[in-house]
């Protein structure tokens, strides 16, 4: 009883130890928020700031223009993480429920399309985009952030949907519901994990995207989203270190209290998708 109970202390300890290792790194960034930038230089892996300076979130937030990027981020994100749960959504359903010749070999090519790195499409997306008359446009960088094929999304929606019976289906369709109508208000609603799992991560993932933003507004600087702001901070020969990580834990507040308000459906879906 005694060396059980030892042991599970120890191993409470252990993991309390690694699991401060784990997010020291972001202390240790937003309490260097508060620093000079002679005393982040200086100050080595120490966090603690001698005298916190809230200044340095004033000048990430008006003289770096992050609030104009925060605008920016937020339509962009938002709007991309609405496309992209409606295609997957609706690619995973066909996917999933409805058989067709060729479906296999469509699922084979979805999945096939997850090992190209999203770097050797940007010249391709570019010309596309540019094509439709998009770029140097808001518009154009949520087009180009929502395409692909997004494979890890359509497997889930697929595997949650294959799952259902289907008795529901056939209920609808003698109520005179189409497909779309099946969709939306039977299918839909009842995949409410696995949609706030690929919401949250999708916002995730382009709430921080770089290299798309990046590139679609190189010719339009106010369009910039956060990620890409962040390069305001560095100079020639100088870098404002304090700035960019008062920057940086600005950036990280939406994702932080977003994942905390939905972790419960998070993990619903990720179980749900391990399940199946």
């Amino acid at each position: 009883m005694i060396s059980s109970k030892f042991a599970r202390t120890s191993i409470h300890i252990c993991l309390l130890i690694f699991g401060f290792i784990w997010i020291y790194p972001f202390i240790w960034m937003v309490l260097s928020s508060f620093k000079t930038n002679t005393e982040f230089l200086s100050g080595g892996p120490n966090p603690i700031p001698a005298e916190f300076q809230w200044d340095n979130y004033v000048r990430a937030w008006t003289s770096a223009n992050f609030s104009s990027y925060f605008v920016n981020t937020v339509i962009f994100t938002v709007s991309t993480v609405l496309i992209v749960l409606v295609l997957s959504a609706l690619t995973g359903y066909v996917l999933g429920r409805i058989q067709f010749p060729g479906r296999k070999v469509i699922i084979f090519i979805v999945v096939a399309i997850m090992f190209i790195p999203k770097g050797y499409t940007i010249i391709p997306l570019f010309k596309i985009v540019s094509a439709l008359g998009l770029s140097d446009s808001i518009l154009g960088v949520i087009v180009a952030e929502s395409s692909g094929a997004h494979v890890l999304f359509i497997l889930l929606f697929a595997s949650f949907f294959a799952k259902i019976p289907k008795e529901l289906e056939e209920a609808a369709e003698i109520d005179g519901a189409g497909f779309l109508r099946t969709f939306s208000q039977i299918m839909l609603p009842l995949s409410a994990p696995i949609i706030a799992t690929a919401g949250i991560m999708q916002f995730i993932w382009t709430w921080s995207s770089f290299l798309i933003p990046l590139i679609f507004t190189a010719n339009r600087p106010e369009l910039r989203t956060l990620a890409v702001g962040m390069e305001n901070f560095v100079g020639t020969y100088t870098s404002d270190y304090v700035g960019m990580t008062a920057a940086a834990t600005i950036s990280l507040v939406p994702v932080m209290v977003l994942f905390l308000l939905m972790q419960r459906f998070f993990i619903e879906g990720v179980a749900g998708a391990v399940k199946s």
